[in-house]
């Protein structure tokens, strides 16, 4: 059975940083893609960060334009945990926050669509403060 359980959202001020974590059962670390997607209020699910990695070793991330030199999404492949490190948070990242989970690669440069996740974490709250 497939989990994943994400931790680590909460309340912030803008300018500072939070950790979330997924811990992923039922899914090898290599050969799926993993990924952080987010919904703001009154906003459409988006593609925030994925990274696939091969089981050679090779691996590749994606991200949103608006994150990129802030965010970070990284693997603790023995313990298989996905890790998204956010920094200088900005209120506009105000929005739960989803491990998403693909069969496959996202080693493309095309962000991988919804339509492809087939296993959802039950989301964490993210709110950042001006």
């Amino acid at each position: 059975q497939v989990q994943l359980v994400e931790s680590g959202g909460g309340s912030v001020k803008g300018g500072e940083g939070l950790r979330l974590s997924c811990a992923v059962s039922g899914l090898s670390p290599y050969g799926t893609c993993m990924a952080w997607f987010r919904q703001g209020p009154a906003k459409e699910r988006e593609l925030v960060a994925s990274i696939y990695t091969t089981a050679e070793g090779s691996y590749y991330r994606y991200y949103l334009a608006s994150v990129k030199g802030r965010f970070s999404i990284d693997q603790e492949y023995v313990k298989n945990i996905v890790f998204l490190q956010m920094n200088s948070l900005k209120p506009e990242d105000t929005a739960t926050y989803y491990c998403a989970a693909a069969p496959g690669s996202c080693s493309t440069p095309a962000p991988l669509s919804e339509g492809r996740v087939a296993y959802w974490g039950q989301g964490t709250q993210v709110t950042v403060s001006s």
